[in-house]
């Protein structure tokens, strides 16, 4: 029995599944500062005026998260341009 890539199973063009990669490497970047910083999620969500659920999905991959909300928490906790570079390397 061969398995194959989720990309394969869900039909998604290399452009789609990249994008989602990416989306999951920002949330990702977004937790670990987070967490390096001792914050909460609500505490991240106050400095962003959003609300600690949308940081949970933020930092879970929800496809109803904008990369351009990713990259702007990223920058209010500190992140610089070169920092998001490494995040999508």
């Amino acid at each position: 029995m061969e398995v194959g890539t989720a990309q394969e199973f869900l039909d998604l063009s290399d452009a789609e599944a990249a994008l989602i990669d990416l989306k999951l490497a920002l949330g990702r970047a977004l937790k670990e500062r987070r967490t390096r910083q001792r914050l909460s999620q609500a505490a991240v969500a106050a400095r962003i005026r959003s609300s600690q659920s949308r940081v949970a999905k933020m930092e879970s991959g929800d496809s109803t998260v904008s990369i351009d909300l990713l990259v702007r928490t990223l920058l209010a906790l500190g992140a610089s341009r070169k920092d998001l570079a490494k995040f999508l390397t």
